[in-house]
């Protein structure tokens, strides 16, 4: 039997554990740091949900970077809002600066298409994408995500920075709603 784990009303079932993720993110930090090394590059961190993640890929990279946060919002409960709400944003000039955005899951790509086209008229060098999840089905926008952890469905999913109104962050591994509570 695959681990449980309730948050609020809802339970969750273990979908991508611990090893599995670790062993994704090192193998990312080694794609990043061929294509970065001595470029110095900026990792932009999406807040809440990608703050594990970034700090797992920029120690597997291993490489000489700097990083910023920006706090983007799209979701409120189970739910999108379908309006990008940006509560912080980074101070650093990214102009001529290679940029790698941080995100823990990508769903319909409407978030980070409105980020990115922010991102462009500060005129970086490059700006690349790194997703632990990404929910291809889901995905509403073209957009290239150049460091994929995993597809997955479009299911529910929390753990490893990702919530359910702010509880399941903690967990090691990834989870997937499993009910709605009403059972």
């Amino acid at each position: 039997m695959k681990p449980l784990f309730k948050a609020h009303n809802l339970l969750f079932e273990a979908r991508i554990d611990e090893a599995t993720l670790q062993a994704r993110v090192r193998t990312l930090g080694e794609q990043i740091r061929a294509r970065y090394t001595d470029k110095n590059p900026l990792f932009i961190g999406v807040l809440n949900g990608a703050f594990i993640f970034a700090a797992d890929l920029i120690r597997a990279s291993s490489i000489p970077c700097e990083i910023d946060f920006v706090r983007l919002s799209s979701y409120k409960g189970l739910q999108s809002l379908g309006v990008v709400q940006v509560a912080l944003e980074s101070k650093i000039d990214i102009k001529g600066r290679h940029i790698i955005i941080v995100e823990d899951i990508v769903d319909t790509g409407n978030t980070l298409r409105v980020f990115c086209e922010a991102l462009q008229q500060q005129q970086p060098a490059s700006i690349a994408i790194a997703a632990m999840l990404v929910k291809t089905e889901a995905l509403q926008h073209p957009l290239q995500v150049d460091f994929t952890g995993f597809e997955i469905p479009p299911d529910f999913v929390i753990g490893y920075g990702l919530d359910y109104n702010e509880q399941g962050r903690h967990l090691p591994g990834i989870y997937t709603l499993v009910n709605n509570g009403d059972k």
